[in-house]
């Protein structure tokens, strides 16, 4: 919805958010359903009306569960019957600068002041350490914001008992706790209070009238942000950015102005707003971004603006440059197409007006900021949150080169008259193992990010996943692909369930989940992992592997996944739910459970899997 998208009116959100609800749940298909705790140091419903529209937004249907007014300590450390009752999938923990205890005193000694700060600290780690126990879930702790007035002035940041220099070694202790936990992040009100006005943020009348710790005004520039980190959590985040090239990434029309005239480098100050912004975007690469080109102009003139001397971003930075004069909503689902990814996984950057309305009416779920002047697109890019960062895998850092390997997939593929040809050329080659440490962050990304291909549509959070890994009442397996163009990463889990039934003979294994990444479909890896599955399958002693199949707007294409695997189909409801079985076959003269006895092979696959 428009009215959501930053830069937003936080007054009409804030008197219209009933309206606005109505709308988005009249409009939402197939949200992601969430439990949230939150838990407030101070007032929190108006946060959590807010919220709740911005998360519906993102395609996240939330239920809420709010703690009494200040109770957000007591009903972790004592387990409130009712948060317990309510079992959330995230936690968030609502404090600010009027819920810290004790401040250091002018009189206090350095050693003192440790202390203080220590106990502090340790009354918040406590709560998070019993919360991860107890819940197992994700936990989204606020940190402090600086307060509204300085004892020390100037000096205030630099003495040990001034409060900022009390709340910066505060914030820091909360950092280096959320380093070294998984599933544990920091919303960062100390930034979102300077970006606004602390003055205007802090207004004591809020605190004293009705116990918010900001201004009722900046509720909504809160909510949103918060709601960013929590659709990241939950797998929301972008992937792509698309960007037009004139007036966007320089000043100027390429094919007009021609390439000498370009506004772009340091020699004027418009100049430089551009080279800034370029820079800008061309980090977004070391975050897993993938950068693409959709812009009118000739190919030719397009490759020489990014040839620019002063330029910042080149040719080889993008993976798709459609310059032409097709309607860029044309170009933009080629884009999608070509990248295998939905039209809701990029963001179209383009300075005319004209355009981005174009946009917005003919590719539905492309997400369409309002850009502004040229010296505002970073802080509307970077305010938006469409990337927000919650983990950093080396597959995020690799990703740029991993949909490039795709685009010479694709290319050599059409070379090839056989399919089966074009995989062997491929030389693939997998490693297919137990969920191990080293991978555990990428795979619960995986279970959230990528549900083109997941069969039942689970998604799991981290706490999850190392939750599985150490259960022997589960089979967990992960399949990472390399070939002749490089290493795919970690590309498919699955989670198998072990039911143990009246005896041996008759052991279960439910898939509760089976995914795998788009950029790898058709690529025989699904073999792979069926052909590991039911080897570790027959090492447990399992006779049965039952699948399950749950469809969706975006998993239609593997209905009958199950079935190309050799699975017979056991039901099938009114909505097209599914459920499947197969028979692992055994020489009926051994123990089941001894390996070598097992009377199964997958001869579909091409690819070599490590042993």
């Amino acid at each position: 919805m428009k009215e959501l998208e930053y830069p937003f009116d936080s007054e009409y959100i804030l008197k219209k958010s009933k309206k606005i609800k109505k709308q988005l749940l009249s409009e939402l298909k197939n949200p992601v359903k969430k439990k949230i705790a939150v838990l407030g140091g101070s007032t929190t419903h108006d946060i959590v009306r807010i919220l709740d529209v911005f998360l519906l937004n993102q395609g996240i249907e939330a239920q809420f569960y709010e703690s009494e007014y200040a109770r957000y300590w007591q009903d972790v450390m004592f387990d409130s019957g009712e948060l317990i009752e309510f079992a959330p999938d995230l936690i968030y923990i609502h404090t600010s600068n009027r819920n810290i205890i004790a401040y250091p005193a002018v009189s206090d000694s350095k050693e003192s002041i440790n202390e203080l700060l220590e106990a502090e600290y340790q009354r918040f780690e406590v709560m998070w350490k019993k919360a991860a126990d107890t819940y197992k879930v994700p936990v989204i702790q606020n940190n402090f914001e600086y307060p509204f007035y300085r004892l020390l002035g100037n000096q205030d940041a630099v003495y040990e008992q001034g409060r900022i220099s009390f709340i910066n070694a505060l914030n820091a202790k909360f950092y280096d706790y959320a380093r070294e936990h998984d599933d544990f992040y920091i919303n960062d009100i100390n930034y979102m209070a300077a970006a606004y006005g602390l003055d205007k943020w802090s207004d004591p009348f809020y605190w004293h009238m009705y116990k918010y710790p900001m201004c009722m005004q900046a509720i909504p520039e809160f909510a949103f942000n918060l709601s960013n980190i929590i659709k990241a959590v939950f797998g929301k985040n972008k992937k792509s950015l698309a960007l037009d090239l004139d007036n966007t990434l320089w000043g100027g029309i390429v094919g007009d102005d021609g390439v000498e005239n370009l506004e772009i480098g340091q020699e004027t100050s418009m100049g430089q707003v551009y080279s800034e912004f370029q820079s800008y975007v061309k980090t977004q690469k070391d975050i897993g971004v993938i950068l693409n080109v959709n812009s009118k102009n000739e190919y030719e003139n397009a490759v020489a603006g990014l040839n620019h001397p002063d330029g910042i971003l080149k040719p080889d930075d993008f993976l798709l440059i459609k310059a032409n004069w097709e309607p860029k909503s044309k170009n933009m689902a080629e884009i999608a197409e070509e990248m295998n990814i939905l039209p809701d996984s990029l963001v179209f950057v383009d300075d005319n007006p004209a355009e981005r309305e174009i946009m917005r009416t003919q590719m539905t779920g492309v997400s369409v900021p309002e850009m502004g002047s040229p010296e505002q697109y970073i802080r509307i890019l970077d305010h938006s949150g469409f990337f927000e960062v919650t983990t950093l895998s080396e597959d995020d850092k690799k990703r740029n080169e991993m949909y490039k390997a795709n685009i010479l997939r694709a290319g050599m593929q059409r070379e090839f008259g056989d399919y089966k040809e074009y995989l062997k050329s491929l030389e693939m080659k997998a490693q297919i193992k137990p969920f191990t440490p080293v991978y555990m962050a990428r795979i619960a990304q995986l279970t959230n990010k990528s549900n083109q291909f997941n069969l039942t549509t689970r998604r799991y959070t981290q706490s999850d996943i190392e939750r599985f890994a150490g259960d022997s009442g589960y089979i967990t397996l992960y399949g990472k692909l390399e070939d002749k163009f490089g290493d795919n990463g970690v590309v498919s889990v699955v989670i198998g369930r072990i039911d143990e039934q009246t005896g041996i003979k008759d052991k279960l294994c439910h898939i509760e989940l089976w995914l795998m990444s788009c950029r790898v479909l058709k690529r025989d890896m699904e073999f792979a992992m069926m052909d590991c599955l039911v080897r570790s399958c027959a090492e447990r002693g399992v006779k049965t592997i039952i699948g399950y199949y749950y469809p969706t707007s975006k998993n239609g294409m593997v209905k009958e996944f199950y079935a190309e695997q050799g699975f017979e189909k056991v039901s099938v409801d009114g909505e097209g739910n599914s459920i499947w079985r197969f028979e692992i076959p055994y020489d009926d003269t051994k123990e089941r459970g001894e390996q070598g006895y097992l009377k199964y092979e997958n001869k579909n696959t091409v690819i070599a899997v490590e042993e």
